[in-house]
């Protein structure tokens, strides 16, 4: 729980308060009147390095990777739901990694070396985008923005990691990449403008609410007639980080909403990625004055509390 300050009548001040928010070779059978001996079993083969590979034999090497990594991709672009996401993602980290050691091992000839070298690091840097340690951000942004939008992100940031390597390969007329997911474009910015009025509906009023949004994201305040839903907000205001705007017109009692984020949907209303969603514990009377500050401080006298995606 986070607390923040508020001021009513004349615009009291409401700050957030800061807190809370091997192998087994069987013996042949004998006769007891007989003795056969037992060969030792043949020292393992050696296996002599492959020598430096030329571009023929590099291309096929890596079309080889690109098949052994073709499956995690697609399942990349099948998820229904967050988990399954998650799990395509280390999966597909899993299939990174041994792709970068299997490079590893591999010698080349000197005219490759560099471009080698660079494929092995961006599969490590890929492989750690797709790790298990970002699946709470992962599970978070699928709980914002949908499972098919997070999982087009993640599938381009995975272009990206791989992108300088791609393009090097490319002049040395080396073919890597074919089968990288193609999410389509990244979406336009459709961030509102400071102040923007997103909803408004019901009975006008003499209310006031001045907010000043002191944090480093944009946030989404909505407020809410007593008794109905976050989903069905009396007003909704835009407030971009940084900013101040004022709403004004507010009809009756109400509960305050705020929600913050990035990548703004707006048919859907909601931030698509790092969201949160959070409520102020205490109510707001009517035809009343509030001054709101959202940037935590020690000496706020209003809390919140997280509530459900809305």
């Amino acid at each position: 729980m986070r607390t923040f300050a508020v001021l009513c009548a004349g615009f009291a001040t409401l700050a957030l308060t800061a807190g809370c928010g091997g192998t087994v070779v069987p013996s042949s059978s004998t006769s007891p009147s007989s003795t056969t001996p037992v060969s030792a079993p043949a020292p393992a083969e050696s296996v002599t390095p492959p020598g430096p590979l030329g571009s023929a034999a590099y291309q096929a090497e890596l079309t080889k990777i690109e098949q052994s990594m073709a499956g995690d991709l697609r399942a990349l672009t099948r998820v229904r739901t967050a988990e399954g996401l998650i799990e395509a993602m280390d999966g597909l980290a899993s299939s990174l990694n041994t792709a970068s050691s299997q490079l590893g091992e591999t010698t080349v000839t000197s005219r490759l070396t560099g471009v080698h070298q660079v494929l092995q690091a961006r599969l490590r840097v890929a492989a750690a985008s797709m790790s298990g340690s970002n699946s709470d951000r992962v599970e978070l942004n699928a709980r914002c923005g949908g499972v098919a939008y997070t999982s087009q992100k993640v599938q381009r940031q995975l272009l990206a990691d791989l992108n300088s390597a791609i393009v090097a390969l490319r002049k040395l007329k080396l073919r890597f990449g074919s089968t990288l997911p193609d999410p389509g474009p990244k979406p336009e910015d459709v961030r509102p403008s400071n102040g923007d009025v997103l909803v408004r509906s019901g009975a006008t009023g003499i209310g006031r609410l001045r907010v000043t949004n002191g944090t480093s994201k944009d946030v989404a305040v909505s407020v809410v007639s007593t008794g109905q839903p976050p989903s069905k907000p009396h007003v909704m205001v835009y407030i971009q980080a940084r900013k101040i705007a004022t709403i004004s017109r507010i009809g009756g009692a109400y509960a305050l909403y705020f929600k913050s984020g990035s990548d703004w949907n707006a048919k859907r209303r909601q931030f698509s990625a790092d969201c949160s969603f959070q409520k102020f514990d205490q109510s707001f009377g009517r035809n009343e004055g509030w001054q709101i500050d959202l940037q935590p401080t020690i000496a706020g006298n209003a809390s919140t509390s997280e509530v459900e995606a809305y």
